[in-house]
């Protein structure tokens, strides 16, 4: 008989964990408080599912230790990633180095995954609320549930964050994490829209738009990304946002002034813009203003922008005061706006913050306070950019864990 091994939490990492667990010969059963396991994966990659990302370094993540999660991802890679899939059927495809299944459907990762469980006879009890988690005769590890105890001589925390409860990722595991003792960051939401202030949200509801938007704090530049943004009625969403969301999220919850500067003609200097303008007056001079930028931006965003810059909307281009080119350009590379808030965890993809990695360690994914646990995913404090670095965290965090949970010979190192 193997040893038993429990697996708190039925979501990427806690599926991947379970599974190399049982093929190391262990007993496994997942304990998952929602009806199904897998409910987040769905919803990954627009519900495509994108696995993971040909293009890895420690700049894709974010941690308290900036060099943990590679060292991690380091020991189960892409390749094994790849590799982990292929065992499971799915076959896998690249778009530019984004890595979906080839049927681009979240829910046959989910079924492959779920038919592994059953072919290795992994025991799978949802509904099931654990209430509480303790180690006993300093080896076993006792699990109190609604639906009865659970012993294992290997405990693995895969409980997700906080972010998008709703998928069942409600913080329940950072209180189970505490009771053996370890560190909290205080999770915020990542991967999240931005609440911003001013009057012309409303009026640029529904715009989408190539942008860079930066992320500023006290004058310095926190962050920076570059692609398709959505403007809606409380500020901005898109993936450019995701990505600097979560230095929003950190700098407004230590109270801290915050706000975003949006360029909409990223491939342009802002005196390349201003030139740009000019020359167009003297092709179109008798193009209204409020017709002066078809064809270059959106019609509503063109005409917030020509207002912020005050020039009258029915005057033609000929007509226009030449310091106004040098204002609109300028509107046009660096539209300001400060940011409110971010939007709430129902919201968000992930979370930054979670278990503190210094108590853990990345060969192994095991706690340095209580040999025989581990923990993995989401409910670390790791966060990953948009484009499959997440779900890669989740895999390579599942799967270290699983092996060395499900082996005798590593229990305890």
């Amino acid at each position: 008989m193997g040893r038993k091994v429990t697996v708190v939490g039925g979501g990427a990492s806690g599926m991947a964990a379970a599974i190399m667990a049982a093929r190391q010969g262990a007993q496994v059963a997942i304990l998952e408080h929602m009806d199904r396991v897998g409910k987040k994966l769905l919803s990954t990659g627009n519900g495509r599912c994108n696995l993971t990302n040909l293009s890895l370094e420690n700049g894709c993540y974010h941690c308290s230790q900036p060099e943990f999660p590679m060292r991690v991802i380091s020991r189960f890679n892409v390749e094994r990633t790849l590799g982990f899939f292929e065992e499971l059927g799915i076959m896998a495809k690249s778009k530019n180095g984004y890595i979906y299944p080839n049927s681009e459907q979240a829910s046959a990762v989910l079924d492959m995954l779920r038919l592994e469980l059953s072919r290795l006879q992994i025991q799978v009890v949802t509904g099931c609320q654990v209430k509480q988690l303790r180690k006993k005769n300093g080896s076993s590890f006792l699990a109190v549930t609604n639906q009865g105890d659970f012993f294992g001589d290997a405990l693995i925390l895969s409980t997700g964050s906080k972010a998008a409860p709703v998928t069942g990722s409600d913080g329940s595991g950072y209180r189970l994490a505490e009771g053996f003792g370890h560190r909290i960051i205080t999770p915020l939401p990542a991967l999240v829209q931005l609440c911003c202030e001013g009057r012309y949200f409303k009026e640029l509801a529904g715009v989408r738009c190539e942008a860079e938007v930066s992320l500023i704090c006290a004058g310095k530049l926190l962050s920076k990304a570059i692609g398709e943004i959505q403007l809606t009625d409380y500020g901005i969403s898109g993936i450019p946002t995701f990505q600097v969301s979560r230095f929003a999220s950190v700098s407004l919850a230590r109270k801290k002034p915050v706000h975003v500067v949006l360029d909409f003609l990223p491939a342009k200097s802002r005196e390349e813009t201003e030139t740009f303008l000019k020359k167009r007056v003297l092709q179109m001079p008798h193009l209204e203003i409020n017709d002066f930028l078809t064809g270059i931006l959106h019609k509503k965003l063109a005409a917030v922008l020509v207002k912020l810059s005050h020039i009258p909307a029915h005057q033609t281009a000929a007509e226009v005061a030449q310091d106004a080119w040098k204002r609109l350009a300028g509107q046009i590379k660096s539209f300001q706006a400060v940011v409110l808030a971010t939007k709430s965890f129902e919201h968000a993809q992930v979370c930054c913050g979670g278990v503190d990695t210094r108590g853990i360690r990345p060969e192994t994914m095991e706690s340095k306070l209580v040999p025989g646990l581990y923990l993995t995913g989401e409910l670390l404090d790791v966060d990953g950019i948009c484009g499959g670095y997440n779900l890669q965290w989740a895999w390579s965090s599942g799967c270290l864990a699983g092996i060395h949970a499900g082996s005798r010979k590593n229990v305890g190192t």
